[in-house]
């Protein structure tokens, strides 16, 4: 009897052991074909396999194949690594990201990248700088700065001033480089400025007939101050009513000789005059009588 029990258990067992093995086929079967779909739902697009900077060109190690589901597949999107080597990016293309056309620069233009960075109805300036016009070295592309010149006013005599003619202005790129990576200072020889029209002719104006400096603002400050100028006289206006700083204590030898020194001089007394002996002589004519005198 206990044997009948034994192998009625173990069959039983066994009953449900490929009960069980079958269940797990099937659903692995499913999980395969499921993946399969998927698979041939998708298709290979390229994307970034590292960040790409704008302006840069981009090569072989920067790009990579992934799978891209085909119902959300990004129009212009490539499928050949090949075809977006040596291509420049004409924007910041993050890791991961799927590379399309409108997102490279034209193949005939690979040479114009600034001129993509120009907004519509603006220009771009270049302006000569050394150290200190740039601010020593932190202005970087995308930066905002003013822009003063200084120069002879004709209605002054050719007196110097120093007006503010330009401000908020956007920097396009320092010397050659268009892109900002990091802040740190970098030395440049010129600053392209992204200037309308009417800016183009002041900022021409001033850089021939004056000198020209830059200055830094905030990045979020783009209040628009008006000033007057400031010229020679306004400069030292605020020294004209200041008191006189009181002069140091010298020894009192010194003040007596610096005013000994000071005092001018009497002047020689007039020689004196000799004086000349004068003979009265007493002359009677008749009933006249009269003087004479003699020296």
């Amino acid at each position: 009897m206990n044997k009948k029990r034994i192998i009625i258990v173990i069959g039983v067992a066994v009953l449900l052991a490929l009960l069980a093995s079958g269940g797990v086929y099937r659903f692995l079967s499913e999980k395969g074909r499921m993946a399969e779909d998927a698979r041939l739902q998708t298709v290979g697009v390229v994307v970034a396999a590292v960040d790409i900077p704008f302006a840069s060109t981009i090569n072989a190690n920067q790009v990579a194949l992934a799978r891209w589901p085909k119902e959300n597949l990004p129009k212009d999107v490539f499928a050949d690594p090949k075809k977006v080597v040596d291509r420049a990016a004409r924007r910041e293309i993050l890791r991961g990201e799927p590379i399309v056309e409108s997102k490279l620069v034209p193949a005939d233009k690979s040479s114009g990248v600034l001129s993509l960075r120009i907004p519509a109805g603006m220009r771009a300036f270049s302006v000569q700088v050394n150290e200190v016009v740039g601010v020593g070295g932190f202005i970087v592309p995308d930066a905002r700065v003013d822009v003063v010149v200084t120069t002879a006013s004709f209605q002054q005599g050719g007196q110097q001033i120093s007006k503010i003619i330009l401000e908020d202005i956007r920097v396009l790129a320092a010397g050659q480089t268009v892109d900002q990576k990091d802040n740190k200072p970098i030395t440049v020889n010129t600053v392209t400025l992204s200037v309308t029209p009417e800016d183009a002719e002041k900022l021409a104006l001033a850089s021939s007939d004056g000198k020209i400096q830059l200055v830094l603002r905030n990045f979020m400050d783009n209040a628009v101050v008006a000033t007057g100028g400031m010229d020679k006289s306004r400069l030292l206006a605020s020294h004209r009513s200041a008191p006189l700083a009181p002069a140091e204590k010298e020894p009192a030898r010194s003040k007596r000789a610096a005013r000994a020194k000071a005092s001018p001089a009497p002047p020689n007394p007039l020689p004196s005059l000799a004086v000349k002996k004068v003979h009265i002589v007493e002359v009677i004519k008749g009933n006249k009588r009269s003087e004479e005198k003699f020296e």
